[in-house]
């Protein structure tokens, strides 16, 4: 993931951790001279590469809703960019990088809705002074841990996807931090 530090990724995750429109996700990578388009957008979707949006009501009368993508979705951009550079087709990329990719989103999902509860029950409680800030701060250090888990099981596939050994990656790391 040349174009992106793993800093700023990071960043973007907690600024975005509802969800990226695909306007600011275009936008931002452009800001990091990440050459991608909303048909390249559509078609990555389309073939699996990438997830599909969720609609998002917004506040107020007839707002209407907008799609969000789950913020990782922009290492997965770099991820793909990455792979096609190397020469892989489209073809092989479906093959290598959807091995686990279904699973790695289902367990973000699943997580995403547990915290959504416990986010929910927490505050409930919070407004009837039946909660501690103990809790809540429990809450989200095990928000931290899910999404570092599930950011090292993302790299885990990266790797095993690209083909690359341990010494390689080290080197990899060590650029982008």
């Amino acid at each position: 993931m040349s174009e992106m530090a793993e800093k700023t990724l990071r960043e973007v995750e907690k600024q975005y951790s509802a969800g990226i429109s695909s306007a600011d996700m275009l936008a931002l990578l452009e800001q990091h001279d990440v050459r991608f388009s909303e048909a390249t957008l559509r078609k990555w979707v389309q073939l699996g590469l990438l997830p599909r949006s969720v609609r998002v009501g917004t506040k107020g009368k007839h707002q209407g809703s907008k799609g969000l993508y789950p913020a990782r979705v922009i290492r997965q951009i770099l991820l793909i960019k990455d792979m096609m550079a190397q020469d892989l087709t489209i073809e092989e990329i479906q093959r290598q990088f959807l091995f686990v990719r279904g699973d790695i989103e289902a367990l973000q999902s699943t997580l995403d809705r547990i915290f959504e509860v416990l986010g929910r029950v927490t505050q409930e409680r919070a407004r009837a002074a039946m909660s501690s800030r103990a809790i809540t701060a429990d809450v989200n250090r095990a928000r931290a841990l899910a999404d570092d888990l599930l950011g090292r099981i993302e790299e885990l596939e990266r790797r095993l996807s690209l083909g690359m050994d341990d010494t390689a990656a080290d080197r990899r790391e060590a650029a982008a931090g």
